[in-house]
């Protein structure tokens, strides 16, 4: 078996996956695998986590190099190279630079999202891992299986959100508004919930806890039965 072929087995997909799969199953493998999930008391099964996560990033890294230099080299053709010497008395020089300008601004706009309007807006399915939405408004936002592995979420509003299955591992949730929100599925593991208001948020179905709150900080949140948790 080739190296490229051991990497896709790595992410159960088939040679010749897209890069969205790839991202998709590195995400859907990280939420299985993470440590944070498995009891600390169960070595076996945590030493076990930490090397699937290690083989899961190295498969995900070679894989984005691999399809990153694919789609470099086959979205760069000759012409558009050979123009400036074509059109030499137009000066052509300056404008090549603005590309590479505006192509790197966006992950630096993108990096802080604090405070930004994303009321009613779909994000299911996306990767928010390690982003600042702190004071973001998210009221009505569909985040269902949304990745938000350590996102710092302080202080935003999620009232009326649907976070259906979203991962919410090691989350800044401090003084966040959760009023009314679907917390059915989530996992909110470690995360911090201090403050919180969490009124009228689903989390159970009848006397049953959906909710995984293993080492989640609840000090002074509002629970959803409008009792303050001590």
């Amino acid at each position: 078996m080739s190296d490229l072929e051991h990497y896709y087995r790595v992410l159960e997909l088939e040679p010749g996956a897209t890069l969205d799969e790839v991202n998709q199953a590195y995400k859907d493998l990280v939420f299985v695998w993470h440590p944070d999930r498995i009891p600390k008391d169960n070595l076996r099964l945590q030493q076990k986590a930490q090397d699937k996560l290690k083989a899961i990033n190295e498969a995900r890294e070679k894989l984005r190099s691999l399809k990153t230099k694919h789609q470099t080299t086959h979205h760069s053709p000759p012409p558009k190279q050979e123009k400036p010497s074509q059109t030499t008395y137009y000066s052509p020089a300056p404008k090549q630079e603005k590309p590479s300008q505006t192509t790197q601004k966006p992950p630096k706009q993108n990096s802080d999202l604090s405070g930004k309007d994303y009321s009613r807006a779909n994000l299911s399915n996306k990767d928010l891992s390690g982003r600042n939405l702190s004071y973001a408004n998210l009221s009505g936002a569909n985040l269902s299986d949304t990745f938000m592995h350590k996102v710092n979420l302080r202080g935003a509003n999620l009232s009326e959100a649907n976070l259906f299955r979203a991962n919410l591992l090691l989350a800044d949730l401090r003084e966040a508004n959760l009023r009314a929100a679907n917390l059915i599925g989530a996992d909110l593991s470690g995360a911090d919930l201090r403050g919180a208001d969490l009124t009228g948020a689903r989390i159970r179905s009848g006397e049953r806890l959906l909710v995984k709150l293993i080492g989640t900080n609840l000090a002074g949140a509002i629970m959803p039965d409008g009792s303050i948790y001590q």
